[in-house]
């Protein structure tokens, strides 16, 4: 939907996948979306460089997140968030139904 304005599709589903998760690395972005991980890394890197983004190291790996300094990053969460509520139901629950955090200690499975 967004992909002419950013200009790619692999921009506007990396957009999405930090508009739901506020954050994610490389290798798991490229994993959810079925995109090369060569594509996604160059898009990481290439909105890290127009400051909408930062990164930071978790043990070896380079996570990015939003930059919380960048002047327009509440207007452009809207715009996604906006244009996450118009994508398809299928295409929604499969990209972003993902447990984020452990399962309970001692919850029954």
């Amino acid at each position: 939907m967004l992909n002419k304005l950013f200009g790619s599709r692999t921009a506007e589903l990396v957009l999405y996948y930090l508009c739901v998760y506020e954050k994610g690395y490389p290798t798991k972005i490229a994993q959810v979306f079925g995109l090369s991980l060569n594509m996604v890394q160059n898009q990481l890197i290439k909105f890290e460089d127009a400051g909408i983004l930062v990164s930071f190291l978790e043990g070896r790996t380079r996570v990015f997140r939003w930059n919380p300094r960048y002047p327009f990053l509440s207007e452009l969460k809207a715009l996604l968030e906006k244009a996450l509520d118009y994508l398809p139901d299928s295409e929604r629950s499969k990209y972003f139904k993902e447990r984020t955090r452990p399962r309970r200690t001692g919850k029954p499975i």
